[in-house]
Order: C-alpha cells, then structure tokens, then sequence
C-alpha cells in the first residue's frame, strides 16, 4: 500500500503517525532544524512572544515533541504540561528537563503521554494551549480542536507553529517536490525508509492550509484569529482565543 493510501484515512493516518514518530523520536531535533533551514528555534520563540505569558498562566503543550515550546513556556508560567502521543519523545524532553532554567517562581512542567484527540484533562484547565506541527499530524483536525477549546478557558488562547499549504498552485507544487525529494532522502540514509519523512509532503497535501485551519477556528468557537506567515507563508503560526 502507498503512503498516500496509507494516511488517506483516520484510522490509517493515527497508526502511521503514532509508528513513524515513534521511529524518528531520537532524531527528531536533528531533523526538524535541517528542514526550517535551522530556524525551528526562531519560529517557536516568536510563538512564545506572542503568547504574552504571565505568571499566572496554565500552558499545556501539544504535541510537545523534545519540549522546546513547554519549557520555555514555564520560564514565565505558572503551570506547563507537555502532551506527546510518542513515548519516547517524552523520555528525550525529560533528559533535557535538568537544563532548563526556571523562571517564575514554583513554576513546573510535568509530561503526560496522550492523544490530541481525547486530552485527560478536565474543561477549562488551561489558560494558554501552544502547539508545534501538532494539528496537521491529527487524523481528525475538527475533533482537536474541539478539544482545545474544551481545555481552555473562555478568553484563553491558542497559538500553533505549522507547515503551510501554499495557494498558488506552481509554488505549491515545487515546494512539495523539493520536499519530497529531500525527505526521501534524509528517510533512506538515516532509516532506510523513503516515507519515513516523506510523509511530511503527503501530510501537506491533505492540510487545508493556514487559512483552512483559521476557517475551522472559527468554525469552532474562536475569535481574533490571526495568520502570521513564516518563510514567505511556506510555514504559518495560527494565534486565536477561545470565546466566551
């Protein structure tokens, strides 16, 4: 069966995921950096200035991968809790846990390991929810972010660091193939699996877009949602707030 067959369904997309994270959790940093042309790290601080935390805020983390957002996130919070459905992403954010530098008082990240679409947590938890390349990797975009809006208070926000679905169709196109072509490459020499970062391409291509995902925002009970492009709109941050 082809990737694209393979992730064209929920419950095969949620399979492939959950087996091909857990697959390159040990490389994943290394990965990320090579495919944002190292400015993954940039990105996400622009996501936590944007944020405007307080010391006063809950942050939970999707899809929190090695940690990079949480533990910035508590360095000002009160309270962040980083979910990953991999494991293993898990235990490689808890190694780095000892080399964060702590900033408000009391603050604490605790790891959970949990699916995006059924979160364990109660309503109205959190005051902040951040992700990276979270929403697109879901098998059900709608269902999380129903989620999130569930966990978060009214007023609370969202914001969410993601590839983008480029409109004008030659750019699209050539931005997949480039994609496509060194993802296939990176898979073989470091897994020696083609699709094992070629799916980062197909998963584009079935994304609605930033401007899609904004449109299911407030589809979805979100007001003030904004789309700030990155990398010329190849990459988008979404920031929003749950209605009260």
């Amino acid at each position: 069966m082809s990737l694209r067959s393979t992730i064209a369904t929920p419950g095969g997309k949620q399979r492939f995921v959950r087996r091909i994270f857990a697959t390159i959790a040990d490389r994943y940093d290394l990965i990320t950096g090579l495919l944002s042309y190292g400015r993954d790290r940039k990105w996400k601080e622009r996501l936590i200035g944007l944020a405007a935390l307080t010391p006063d805020d809950r942050v939970l983390d999707l899809a929190c991968g090695t940690g990079d957002i949480l533990f910035r996130a508590v360095e000002t919070a009160r309270v962040g809790v980083g979910l990953d459905v991999t494991f293993r992403m898990l235990q490689l954010a808890a190694a780095k846990a000892p080399l964060v530098r702590r900033g408000a008082e009391g603050a604490r990240a605790t790891l959970v390991t949990g699916d995006m679409l059924a979160l364990p947590f109660p309503a109205a938890s959190f005051t902040v929810v951040t992700t990276g390349y979270g929403l697109r990797n879901v098998p059900d975009i709608e269902q999380a972010i129903d989620e999130i809006a569930r966990v978060l208070r009214p007023g609370g926000r969202l914001l969410s660091l993601d590839f983008n679905r480029p409109r004008q169709p030659l750019l699209r196109a050539a931005y997949l193939s480039y994609l496509t072509i060194v993802g296939s490459a990176l898979g073989f020499v470091l897994h020696r699996d083609p699709d094992t970062y070629r799916y980062i391409p197909e998963s584009i291509r079935n994304y609605p877009g930033a401007e899609g995902v904004a449109r299911l925002l407030e589809a979805r009970g979100f007001t003030g949602v904004r789309v700030l492009p990155l990398l010329g709109g190849l990459m988008a941050i979404h920031t929003a707030r749950r209605s009260g």
